[in-house]
Order: C-alpha cells, then structure tokens, then sequence
C-alpha cells in the first residue's frame, strides 16, 4: 500500500486512544474487529458526542476523524488496545508519520490490517481532563463493566453439593441481586440515559451489595491464605479438601463484583446527568470510575490467583501417571487413586471456562535443547507435569536427571535390571527456566507432583563441571549458591557435552551482588586491622 492510499480522504478506520489503552474506533468496522468492539454501553449519547466534537477539533485529528457531524456519525464503539497491537502500532509510528496520527500495521485476531492511530500522548492531558474527564470516566465505566461481565458469562457448573443449606441461600440472593443490577444497566443502555424512575430501582442496594462483595472478598483472602502459609502438603491436602467450596466463593466474587460495578455505573450515569448543571457531580463520576476501577482490579487478581492454585492442582493430579496419594485423598477413595483421578477431572472441566477467562492457560512445554537424560528415558510425563509449574513469561532452557548423592553407593553395589529400575526412581528432576532452578526427587514429582526446591537464578555464585574419578568417567556440576552448595552427578551414559552446555546455561547467571561483596571485604579489614585494646594490655 502506497502513501497515496492511506490520504484522508482514504481513511476508513481510525483508532483514537483517548486512555492509555482504551481507544474510540471510528469510521468503517472492519472484519477484523467485529469481535472485539465492544459497543458504548451505558456511556450517554451526550457524551459520545462531546469526545467525538474534541477529538474533531484538535489540530490535524480534524483531518482524520472529519467534521463534528462525521465524527459522531462514524464513531463504532470501543476497543481495548492490547500490548501486542500496540506495539504493533507503535512500530508502524516509528516507519511514518501523516495527518497527526501514527500509521502502522495492527494485528487483530492473527490478521493485519492498515490503521491509523491517535495515541493518547499527542493530546494534552490537562487540557482533556478539563474538557472531557467525565465523559471519558464513563467509558472506563463501560470498559470496567464489559471486562467482569466477560468473566462472568463463564459460571462454574456449581455441583448439588456445594449449593446445599447455606450456600444456596446465599447464591439465591447474590443472584437476585445480579439480576435486578442487570435489567437496570439494559435499560439504561437501551434508552442511553439513567433517569429517576430507573434508578430508584436500585439506588437503596449500596448496603447489600457491598456486603455481598466483602462477604467474598474476604472468603477468598481466606483461601488464598490458608494456601500461602502451608507447606506444600497441606496446601495441597486444603484445595484438595475445599475445591468445591474454592470454586463457588471465587465464582461467587466476580458475580458480586459485575454485580457492584454495575450499580457503580449507574450511579456514575445519574451523577453525570447532574453533572451537566453541577461541576461537583461531574467531579464524582471521576471519583467513581477510579475508585471501581481499583476494587476491581483488587478482586480480579485475588480470584485469579485463588483459581490459579486449584486449576493447578487439579491439574497435576489429572497427569499424574501412577497411583497417587493425592488422588486418593482428594475422594477420601483410600484403595481408588482412579477414582482421585477422575474426581479431579470432573472439577476442573467445571472450572475451567472460569479459569480461562481470568488466566489463560499457558503452552504446552517442547523439548529443550539441552536434555541431560538416558536416551531411553520418555520425558513426556515430566513435561506435562512441569507445564502448570511453570509462570507465563517462564521459557524451559535445560532438563537434567543426574543421581541422587546419597543413593550412589547403593546403585554401585547392585547389578542388572534391578539397578537402572533402582536408578530411575531414585534421580533427580532439574529444570533450568529463564527465571529459576526447579529441583525435585524425580519418583515423588511423577508420583505426587511434588518439588523439592526452586533457587531463583540470582542466587547463582558459582557453577563448575568436574569428572569423576570412579572409573567410569561420570560428569558431575557443582553449583553454588547464595545459600547452598549442590553436586549433581550424572550417569556414565549422558553425554558429557549436554553436561557442559547445562553448566554454560547455569554460568551465565553467576553473580555476586555489591552489598554480598561488601560484607565479605569488610571481613577482611576487621581480620587485619590491630587490636588496640591487646596491645595496651602488652604495654
């Protein structure tokens, strides 16, 4: 596409971010964006009209989004910009420059496609704040609501169990609650206003509904706590235990939460209708926008992380390819680890659309380069288990299986078959990432999913490979922590060149911090400065 096709006058799409990213799509909706254009919501018609006349009005932007009447007219919705677009964009910004705005290639929905875009920087932000800060409050609003709503759509299948006595009363309510919260934001949207009569509806439901919200807030920090101050067997043994209950109150928060920002943004609606006679209502939309946007934000990362830790475990017990006490303990089912299995199966395929929508899951693990291990070893087990160990931005470099120290000298005195099945449960599991050295007995991480250690690659002081002197030629790596000091010794038949490259990946994460250094100098002063107090003494 030549300059020449992407003239004014030739512009069909225009993204104009009017908060760090949030953008106003304007002109023609592509293909593209269909999807993901959410439409203004409960954002009031004088408001899309007051942003679309400022954003017409502002130097060259005239060019792009045109003329008042043009700007109103072609103003499709909103759209979450994400890092990647906008990285995307910003590359293109850097290429050229025409008509005030940045031209660039934007990837949507794994397609690309030609858009001009208006960051938020090329407007002065004091100068926006005073002329369109409440109008743009309410878009947070709208993009706030649309978010949790998105959540939401995705209810858990709460099983009988879980909504007997208390609890189905307590979902009875919730859900009264969600519901009216509901009709009144449709309405508002349909008629793109929140006059009296609609708002009296809901306006005494503050009490409850922020009782509701703290009621699950505080059900969820108890989870989260009670899995971050165990130990990993009975962190284990608590979500295994309560993974229903984990499951309805994480669920059970995000319905109070749509719940709350809902009336929030009504509530902002009516404010900013008073707002066009009062500057002090108009100051509270703003207030509310940031205030919601914070308690969301806050509940959303508490219930993502409480998902997180289930879906996790259910996870690792669904791979686990052998008998396994965690199973079992799941059921109460002592002599039926299958049925552990299945049970967990069943409670993740529930939660899983939840937990996807706050968390997609992360990749499935190739093969690293580096693989210290009997070529006759299947790592596929290790992998699929190691894969929900592992954080997003968490690249696997290197995986080793040397021998355990303490058991060398058993394994030396047994011959045949019964050694190399004696040798395989008694390895151990190392996983270099980008990040940290996961570390575990390999039987206990296949069996129970268990991990001994995780040393984050900053702790890293020293790393060197040595060879046995035992006759049979093994490598070893030393490895030196902040710490600790660990040998892992390898067997005979692992390729000493994938050894090596193992320590080279180690090595380069050596390191000794300043203030580590300092205190050791420091030792050495004290070592050799005189004893005055000795010396009197000999006088």
């Amino acid at each position: 596409m030549t300059n020449a096709d992407l003239a004014p006058s030739a512009a069909s799409t225009v993204v104009a971010e009017v908060l760090p990213g949030i953008a106003v799509v304007f002109g023609a909706n592509p293909a593209e964006l269909k999807f993901d254009l959410l439409d203004f919501g409960i954002v009031p018609a004088a408001d899309r009209r007051q942003i679309a006349t400022f954003l017409a009005s502002i130097g060259n932007t005239s060019t792009l989004v045109g003329n008042v009447g043009n700007a109103v007219a072609s103003a499709q919705g909103l759209y979450r910009l994400s890092e990647s677009t906008r990285a995307l964009l910003d590359a293109g910004g850097r290429l050229a420059a025409k008509d005030g705005a940045n031209l660039g290639t934007a990837l949507v929905n794994g397609s690309f496609k030609q858009a001009r875009l208006i960051r938020v920087d090329a407007v002065s932000m004091a100068q926006k704040a005073a002329a369109i800060g409440p109008a743009l409050a309410m878009i947070a609003l709208q993009l706030q609501l649309s978010e949790v709503s998105g959540i939401v759509r995705t209810n858990v299948a709460l099983t009988g169990h879980v909504l007997r006595s208390v609890r189905n009363e307590q979902w009875a309510e919730l859900m009264g609650l969600v519901a009216s919260v509901n009709s009144a934001v449709d309405q508002a949207r349909e008629i793109e206003a929140v006059p009296n009569s609609l708002w009296d509806n809901v306006a005494g439901s503050e009490a409850v509904l922020r009782k509701q919200l703290n009621l699950y807030r505080q059900n969820v920090q108890g989870h989260i706590g009670q899995i971050e101050r165990s130990g990993s067997s009975h962190r284990r043994e608590y979500i295994q235990t309560n993974a229903e209950a984990i499951a309805f109150d994480a669920n059970a928060l995000l319905s109070s939460l749509k719940a709350w920002t809902g009336y929030q943004a009504l509530r902002a609606g009516k404010a900013r209708t008073a707002g066009r006679d009062d500057p002090d209502e108009a100051r509270l939309v703003e207030v509310i926008a940031r205030d919601t946007g914070k308690e969301l934000d806050a509940a959303i990362a508490e219930a993502t992380e409480l998902v997180d830790s289930l879906t996790r475990e259910l996870r690792i017990i669904a791979e686990l390819p052998g008998p396994s006490g965690l199973a079992q303990s799941l059921t109460g089912w002592l002599r039926d680890p299958k049925a552990g299995r299945e049970t967990s199966a069943r409670l993740l395929e529930a939660i899983q659309p939840l937990a996807d929508a706050l968390h997609p899951p992360v990749a499935e693990i190739e093969k690293p380069d580096i693989i210290c291990a009997p070529t006759s070893l299947s790592l596929e087990p290790y992998l699929r288990i190691l894969r929900w160990f592992l954080t997003d931005d968490e690249t696997l470099r290197a995986l080793g299986l040397p021998d355990q120290p303490e058991t060398l000298d058993t394994l030396s005195a047994i011959v045949g078959g019964a050694k190399e099945r004696l040798a395989g449960s008694a390895r151990i599991l190392i996983a270099v990432t980008n990040r940290r050295i996961v570390i575990a007995k390999a039987g206990a991480f296949l069996e129970q999913g268990d991990i001994r250690q995780a040393i984050p690659l900053d702790q890293v002081r020293y790393v060197r490979t040595a060879t046995i002197q035992d006759g049979i030629g093994r490598s070893a790596v030393d490895l030196i922590t902040r710490d600790e000091n660990i040998r892992w010794i390898f067997p005979a038949d692992i390729d000493n060149a994938q050894v090596a490259a193992l320590a080279a990946v180690l090595a380069e994460a050596m390191m000794i911090p300043d203030d580590e250094r300092a205190v050791l100098l420091s030792h050495r002063r004290t070592a050799i400065e005189p004893d005055d107090s000795r010396e009197g003494a000999m006088d």
